[in-house]
C-alpha cells in the first residue's frame, strides 16, 4: 500500500470518480453528467485520494457566504477505515474555512453508522431528519452541521 495524496479533482479524474460513486451509492449515485456539472461551478472545491495514481477516494464542498456543505465524499471499500475519509473531510472543511464559511452542513444516509460515527468524532452534531429522502430506497436522511470557525473568530 503506498501513500494517499490528495489532489484537487480534474477533469481528468472524473471518470474514475464516477465508477467509484457508482460502486459506493449504487442507486443514489451521481451521474456523470452531474460531476461535470459540480467541477464547472465557481464555489465548489472537489478533491481526489490518490493512492499510487489509483482514485480511492473524493470529496466535495460548495460554500454560499457563512455557509457550505459537503455535496459529496466516498471512499473505495478498500480504504475504508484506513483515514482516508477522515482525511478528506478535514481538508475539505480546511477549503471551507479559508474560503470565509463559518459552518459545515452535509447530510448521511440514517443507515451508514461508520459515515456517522466519523462525522460525530469530527464535530457534527445532528441537527434535522429528512424522511425517506434517499430513493429508491426509502432511507432518511441526517442532516448534521459543524461550527468550523477559527479560535478566536
Amino acid at each position: 500500500m503506498g501513500t494517499v495524496e490528495l489532489h484537487e479533482m480534474r477533469w481528468w479524474h472524473v471518470a474514475d470518480v464516477h465508477v467509484l460513486e457508482q460502486d459506493l451509492f449504487g442507486s443514489t449515485a451521481w451521474s456523470l453528467e452531474s460531476f461535470w456539472g459540480e467541477l464547472a461551478q465557481p464555489n465548489r472545491s472537489f478533491l481526489v485520494a490518490l493512492e499510487d495514481g489509483r482514485v480511492v477516494g473524493y470529496g466535495g464542498v460548495v460554500v454560499t457566504g457563512a455557509d457550505a456543505d459537503v455535496q459529496t465524499l466516498g471512499v473505495a471499500r478498500d480504504q475504508q477505515g484506513r483515514g482516508t475519509g477522515r482525511t478528506l473531510l478535514r481538508a475539505l472543511r480546511d477549503e471551507v474555512v479559508a474560503a470565509g464559511a463559518t459552518h459545515l452542513l452535509l447530510e448521511v444516509r440514517a443507515d451508514n453508522t461508520p459515515a456517522q460515527n466519523l462525522y460525530l468524532s469530527e464535530g457534527f452534531v445532528q441537527i434535522a431528519r429528512r424522511a425517506r429522502y434517499y430513493q429508491p430506497d426509502d432511507v432518511d436522511a441526517l442532516i448534521l452541521r459543524a461550527d468550523v470557525r477559527r479560535p478566536g473568530n
